[in-house]
């Protein structure tokens, strides 16, 4: 029998305490992990078995990612991409009820194993709708959306159910550097093979990735249960009753929340379609001379995003392992947040002045950097205090339909872009009024507080 990882407990989450016998090995992995982050003794087998998760979750997106960048771009082009982003806050209007209605029904793994195993039935079809040469370019962007929004979304609401305000601000930037090399690991083996294995083999590899994620979900889990009663509790209990919506709208801090990450997102999108319509205008080029101009296109931007997202993914795990820790030391979760809209304002006030692919890509790997980084851990690290009840509904509302609504709000921005006849430099203006704006919210988030709404008597509570 495999034994369980060793992991003391606190207030009812995973703690620090002495570390089991068992476990050979565990003092040296506390040690290493301490070079990135305060870790307590008997604490970092459990932060390495959630690395490991989001980490296999990261590197089958990055590998998708790329996979859904050549359909949508090579079948429609970057105005496509931009209305089809849009899409998905309009189909997460009714994913995110239907998933409230699930986990109130669900323990904690089972709802996460529910909504993995269903997004995993789809890769299939998507397979062979492919292979059949059916276009699959636009479902596919509104699938891989809402996939990667809601698997990310549940881990770390997870990640938020097991540790306490004070660990979760120690030990989430070495789960960031899971993420981070997921994302690197995912965009080199896009980059690298993306000519050689197809759209059709990428799509079965991720498939394979994301079921052992599911595998590290239930091993960290299962000894999270078997350390500590709370969790035991916490495994087979529900997380409330209230609809997403209706938690994000009664709390302040929640609402500047999803406000904060609706900014954010328009700002991100912006950035995107500019460097996707930069992109397209060099691959049009190239594929003019080209043999099959299809095919050509699809190579070369397949080719750019592996690459783009390497770097991204190379700058993100620098800063993870590296800063962001320190980061926290020095300024707090809160003050943390300023860093992405202060490199956001500078990228675009430079492409505004230099609208060049090399100065887009630029810009954009300085800002996915940071957000996939500082930012991210961030914005995780702001759920610590809340209910159990908002840590999975209002995060998972908040990391879907909200972040979406920043694709519907872009949208809305590129059709009226468009209609004016806006050149690169108009819409990194734009994105400059926008980050300007994301300022003053942040502001007042970094001065407001949670406030729970007291539950009912007899009610169990995660917290």
């Amino acid at each position: 029998m495999t034994p369980a990882v060793s992991i003391s407990v606190t207030d009812g989450k995973l703690g620090s305490g002495p570390v089991s016998s068992k476990w050979f090995g565990a003092g040296l992995t506390d040690r290493l992990l301490g070079l990135f982050s305060t870790v307590e003794p008997g604490e970092g087998l459990g932060a390495l078995l959630l690395a490991g998760n989001v980490f296999l979750l990261l590197t089958a997106y990055y590998i998708l990612k790329t996979v859904r960048e050549a359909l949508i771009l090579a079948e429609g082009g970057a105005e496509v991409k931009a209305y089809a982003a849009a899409g998905q806050a309009l189909v997460l209007l009714a994913v995110i009820p239907a998933y409230g209605w699930i986990a109130n029904r669900l323990t904690r793994f089972r709802l996460i194993a529910s909504v993995m195993l269903f997004f995993l039935t789809n890769i299939p079809v998507f397979y062979f709708l492919n292979r059949a040469g059916i276009p699959i370019g636009i479902p596919f962007y509104l699938w891989l959306g809402v996939f990667n929004l809601m698997a990310l979304a549940q881990f770390w609401a997870f990640a938020n159910d097991l540790y306490t305000e004070a660990q979760g601000k120690r030990l989430f930037p070495i789960l960031g550097i899971g993420s981070s090399l997921g994302a690197l690991a995912g965009a080199r083996i896009a980059s690298v093979f993306f000519k050689s294995l197809g759209v059709d083999s990428l799509l079965l590899l991720s498939g394979a990735i994301i079921l052992a994620s599911l595998l590290f979900t239930w091993r960290a889990n299962r000894s999270a249960c078997a350390a500590c009663e709370q969790q035991r509790v916490n495994n087979e209990s529900g997380v409330g009753t209230r609809g997403a919506f209706q938690i994000v709208a009664s709390d302040r801090y929640l609402g500047l929340i999803a406000l904060m990450v609706v900014l954010l997102n328009v700002v991100n999108t912006g950035g995107e379609y500019v460097l996707s319509k930069l992109v397209v205008a060099n691959a049009l080029e190239i594929a003019a001379t080209a043999v099959d101009p299809v095919a050509a296109k699809q190579a070369f931007i397949g080719e750019f995003y592996g690459t783009y997202y390497t770097w991204v993914g190379i700058g993100g795990l620098l800063l993870q392992a590296f800063l962001v820790s320190r980061v926290f030391r020095w300024v707090g979760v809160q003050g943390a947040l300023f860093f992405l809209p202060a490199i956001a304002l500078g990228g675009y006030g430079l492409l505004a002045i230099l609208p060049a692919l090399t100065v887009a890509m630029t810009a954009k790997v300085f800002e996915n950097s940071t957000d996939y980084s500082i930012q991210n851990t961030a914005r995780h690290a702001l759920f610590l205090p809340v209910s159990r009840e908002a840590k999975y509904k209002a995060k998972t509302a908040i990391d879907t339909f909200f972040y979406r609504t920043g694709d519907l709000t872009q949208a809305a921005v590129v059709w009226a872009g468009t209609s004016m006849a806006f050149t690169t430099r108009h819409f990194a203006l734009t994105n400059m009024a926008f980050v300007i704006v994301w300022l003053g919210v942040t502001i007042l988030l970094t001065r407001s507080v949670f406030t729970p709404v007291p539950l009912p008597a007899n009610t169990v509570s995660g917290d």
